[in-house]
């Protein structure tokens, strides 16, 4: 460490060129980072529900798999002849687009499903043809385009209400609206974030450096971001993760970087000699500090979800980048800058009054004769906190779920008032007989009607569509007879056959509609109820291989994977991180009181988010309308891993002063006292700036980014005020010289109160 800090001093004008380069190569890269990204989740391991998927690709002539939904809201009924025409044009529109296969609307198929109550909306199905199907939201804007250009050549058409939306459309709209959150996070952020820093150094240059690392950090990290796209499918969440962590950790590890650097000039070293010493303190302590939340983000990377994984990386894309800015290009330009840092200098005398250390003091002073009772004080509030995790529920959450204010969500609601909102979500069913075989020979057919019957006769199902519900009330012997001559079968119901029975007659799909009161997590208990029928003994169907698909199957299918893997991420998080602090701190018992104190404030953190979204408690000043009634799996997984990380960072800011006191003092209880009141500044405005970026995002139109930023937000605000001022100086009170063996020999009797 003295080797480098000496040489990032020595070397400072190259280090500085250094990183224009970098910023020159990576700034044009990280604006084009949103054209690598991915919407959605998909796990990395075969599914049941990607196995659906792709039997319906491979078996299918015209699979729909992926589909757009276009809504229609006229003046006049749909029986009329203006509304006919309209919707003439608008489905022929769509049809002339080559990445549309089919449509169905009220027109092809007089379904009441396609209308709503008052006549006056309608919608229909454009199915997204086979090669575009992977990444359908790419043909949003397309069709998006084609339909308001047809209705602006069409008589009339301007008095109707023309929105795209369907399940690309929303996966399309989530990806613009997460670039536009993170842009105006990042940008709301900047204002509050600078005035807690001008208060903490009473200098707007000095306030200025945090901002830029910060700011560069996240450049930096997107555009390694950007180049490892090429290589691991990244999800467009993490852009929000990179923006949050980043002007997180980037400001909060420069406010700890310039702080100490100051504290060494105003004991009168020079520029040069206050860089390094600041670097072998301060420097190590964001090492330290940085690999603990690495760590966090590192234990993603064993989720089997896209999501979390490319989470995972871009998390340790951009801590990794904060950390090298803030031991490297940092502290290089302050061996130049100086004195010049504390601009202008009216300004620390008149904020003074924020830096002196009197009531910290006055505060340690009463932990350090009362931590007994701080302790059960702390711990008490932190249970409470913590008491509405006993009733959380893990699922899809009931509303709020796609982002609001778009196009698609706004088109989704509206489907959702002609009672139709579960065919934009349809629960699918493959039937595939042994090779050789037909599925709709004699031998299955009456299996098949069973099993039909058997899902129509759930409440939470309002329609079955597949080989023996063809709408036309046939009974088993029809049935067979038009079965029983595949090509005339086929002649006669030709688009039927191209999208639910195979050429070779081998596979079969049933497209299962829920009825529009069956939430999202009821609609996952349906996949789960279906796959059990499946598995069970089927009269008729025993050879046949049954899979069950869709959004809903593949929701159920990300939470079983992640809720196995979560434990082992747990408990690497928590050994590792152990392992480290043991060889910072060259203790035993600091490190585990780390890893308790910590979790207390992540536990507190999922209290508050059940309280709040799933129970739906004051969510209506973060802009919902209600209660989610469920916690999205992948909620718990990414703030435990993020704020174990991050709310470490405290830890060890407070222990590293507390640890250079003792090793000055020997006194544990001076030690704890000194750390405490000379770090308490620094932490509340490092915590200050985490929670104005984190609880910025609070307010994203994204449901995951709110509930990420609402989960971070509260986890900083409860490590460094409950836990950091409280917990841990009580404890470290109460071990006494224990906190630092094997370091130090232990006395025969334990140290009294100062």
């Amino acid at each position: 460490m003295t080797a480098l800090s000496r040489a990032v001093v020595r070397f400072r004008y190259y280090i500085i060129a250094f990183w224009l380069i970098v910023a020159a190569l990576a700034i044009p890269r990280a604006a084009r980072v949103t054209d690598v990204l991915e919407t959605g989740g998909q796990s990395l391991r075969s599914t049941e529900a990607q196995l659906t998927r792709d039997i319906i690709l491979e078996s299918f002539e015209r699979p729909i798999v992926s589909f757009m939904a276009v809504v229609v809201t006229g003046p006049v009924p749909i029986d009329s002849q203006a509304y006919h025409l309209v919707l003439e044009n608008l489905s022929a529109a769509a049809l002339q687009e080559p990445y549309i296969d089919q449509v169905v609307s009220y027109l092809t198929r007089p379904d009441p499903g396609f209308v709503s109550d008052d006549r006056m909306t309608t919608f229909f199905i454009a199915t997204v043809a086979e090669p575009y199907a992977t990444n359908a939201g790419q043909v949003t804007p397309w069709l998006r385009d084609a339909m308001n250009r047809r209705a602006a050549r069409t008589p009339g058409a301007e008095e109707y209400e023309i929105l795209v939306t369907g399940g690309p459309a929303l996966d399309f709209d989530s990806r613009a609206v997460t670039a536009e959150d993170a842009r105006r996070g990042e940008r709301r952020s900047l204002i509050p974030a600078g005035i807690v820093l001008v208060l903490a150094f009473g200098a707007l240059a000095a306030a200025v450096l945090p901002i830029i690392i910060g700011m560069f950090a996240i450049s930096c990290a997107l555009a390694a971001v950007y180049v490892a796209a090429a290589f691991h499918g990244m999800s467009i969440f993490v852009l929000t993760i990179v923006t949050m962590v980043g002007l997180a950790v980037g400001i909060d590890y420069s406010l700890l970087i310039v702080t100490r650097f100051r504290e060494e000039m105003n004991r009168g070293m020079g520029p040069k000699e206050s860089a390094v010493r600041t670097l072998l303190t301060a420097g190590r302590a964001v090492i330290t500090s940085g690999l603990t939340v690495i760590v966090g983000f590192a234990s993603l990377l064993l989720t089997p979800l896209i999501e979390t994984r490319s989470v995972g990386i871009g998390g340790m894309l951009v801590v990794t980048a904060a950390v090298l800015l803030s031991v490297t290009l940092l502290p290089a330009v302050l061996a130049i800058a100086g004195r010049s840092i504390d601009w202008p200098h009216w300004l620390a005398r008149r904020l003074a009054w924020y830096h002196r250390p009197t009531a910290w003091e006055r505060w340690a002073r009463w932990l350090s004769h009362h931590p007994g009772r701080a302790l059960v004080i702390g711990l008490a509030i932190t249970g409470l906190l913590t008491w509405p995790l006993l009733h959380i529920e893990i699922g899809l959450p009931t509303s709020g779920w796609f982002p609001s204010g778009t196009e698609s969500s706004i088109g989704a609601t509206v489907i959702e008032r002609t009672g139709s909102r579960g065919a934009l979500l349809p629960v699918q069913i493959t039937f595939r007989a042994p090779e050789g075989q037909r599925i709709v020979s004699s031998r299955y057919i009456g299996g098949l009607i069973r099993f039909s019957n058997s899902l129509l006769a759930e409440p939470r199902i309002s329609s079955v569509r597949g080989p023996v519900n063809l709408g036309t009330g046939m009974s088993r012997l029809g049935l067979l007879s038009l079965y029983g001559n595949l090509e005339r079968a086929r002649d006669r119901y030709p688009e039927f056959f191209q999208s639910y029975i195979a050429p070779d007659g081998r596979t079969t799909l049933m497209d299962v509609t829920l009825a529009d009161t069956t939430s999202l997590p009821g609609a996952m208990e349906v996949v789960k109820r279906v796959r059990e029928m499946a598995a069970g003994d089927l009269r008729g169907l025993d050879l046949v291989e049954i899979h069950v698909g869709g959004f809903a199957a593949a929701s159920l299918d990300l939470q079983e994977d992640l809720l196995k893997r979560f434990p082992t991420v747990i408990g690497l998080v928590l050994a590792i991180t152990a392992a480290m602090l043991l060889v910072a701190f060259r203790s035993v018992l600091v490190p585990l009181k780390a890893v308790v104190m910590n979790s207390l404030s992540v536990l507190g953190a999922f209290g508050m988010l059940v309280l709040v979204f799933q129970d739906g408690i004051g969510s209506g000043i973060l802009g919902l309308e209600g209660p989610t009634q469920a916690i999205h799996v992948v909620i718990p997984v990414l703030v435990f891993a993020v704020a174990f990380g991050l709310s470490m960072d405290y830890e060890v800011f407070l222990l590293s002063r507390m640890k250079e006191a003792f090793d000055r003092t020997h006194k544990n209880d001076l030690a704890t006292m000194e750390g405490l009141s000379v770090t308490a500044s620094v932490i509340t405005s490092a915590a200050a700036i985490m929670i104005i970026v984190f609880g910025t995002f609070a307010f994203s139109r994204v449901l995951a980014a709110k509930m990420m930023g609402f989960g971070l937000a509260v986890a900083v605000l409860l490590d460094a005020t409950l836990i950091r001022m409280v917990l841990v100086p009580a404890f470290m009170h109460i071990a006494g010289r224990w906190n630092w063996w094997p370091g130090v020999r232990i006395p025969a009797e334990p140290e009294g109160p100062v």
